[in-house]
Parts: structure tokens; C-alpha cells; sequence
């Protein structure tokens, strides 16, 4: 049961639930400028989602899985994982980010590397144990040609 609770997902849930309430009633007025905050959120908020869907896509492709606790059948670096290895959790950032400063919440930004930690530890690292198992010298070479992150 808690496999499936302890998703990615649940994990940006709870760091933009974390981010809302510091908004909500701890924004004691600090501001990074509407305009200019709601641009930028609303352009990383996008091109979070429109990772995430690039991805989607590739994995679905491919018919493999997109649930980090279970076994990949094929390793994907075709798409947009020529550029990330991981361009789901980058999304995942991507829309932390933009929520963070379309809300204005500037008390929450360090809720941001401690997504990406909390990301890489629970989730990547785990993830590229098992494919660099499975997959052997394949993986490694895309390891050294892909980024993790961008």
C-alpha cells in the first residue's frame, strides 16, 4: 500500500500544499513583483506540463512502465530522454517552481532543493540502480551521453 502512496506525485502534492499554506497565511507581504512572478510561473508551470507529456508519450511508445517502483521492460532514450534522463521529475520542478512564484511564495523556495533531494533519493537513485542491473552496458553508455537532469 504505501508503494503507492509514495509516488512522485504525492511528493509535488504535498511540497505545493507546503507552499500554498505559506502563501496563504505566512506571506508576511514579501512579494517577487506580480507581473513578473506570474509570467515566469506561468511559463514553468507549461513547460513543466508539456515535459511531462513529452514523456508520457515516449514511455507509452515504448510500452513501458511509468511507475518508479516497478521494473522498466525497455530502456527508453529515445525523445525527449535524448536531453534528461529524468524529464518527468524535471517537469515535477519545473512546476514546483512556477507554483511557488505565481503564488508569490517566497518563504517556500527552499522547499525546491529540498524536492529535488527528497526526488533523487526516493526515486532516481533507486530507478537507475535497477536499470543499470538490467540493462547493464546499454545503460551506461546512455548515462554518459544523457544528463540527468538537463
Amino acid at each position: 500500500m504505501f508503494k503507492w502512496i509514495d509516488i512522485p506525485p504525492v511528493w509535488l502534492a504535498g511540497a505545493l500544499a507546503l507552499a500554498w499554506v505559506q502563501k496563504t497565511h505566512y506571506s508576511y507581504g514579501l512579494t517577487f513583483g506580480p507581473v513578473v512572478a506570474d509570467l515566469l510561473g506561468g511559463l514553468l508551470v507549461g513547460g513543466g506540463l508539456v515535459l511531462i507529456a513529452l514523456a508520457f508519450y515516449e514511455m507509452r511508445r515504448h510500452h513501458t512502465t511509468i511507475v518508479p517502483h516497478l521494473e522498466a521492460s525497455t530502456l527508453v532514450t529515445s525523445g525527449i530522454y535524448k536531453r534528461s534522463r529524468n524529464p518527468i521529475y524535471l517537469g515535477d520542478s519545473l512546476i514546483l517552481t512556477g507554483m511557488i512564484l505565481y503564488w508569490d511564495s517566497v518563504l517556500a523556495l527552499p522547499l525546491i532543493p529540498v524536492f529535488f533531494w527528497v526526488i533523487e533519493r526516493r526515486f532516481i537513485f533507486p530507478e537507475e540502480e535497477r536499470l543499470r542491473r538490467k540493462f547493464l552496458a546499454q545503460f551506461a553508455r546512455y548515462a554518459q551521453q544523457t544528463r540527468r537532469w538537463v
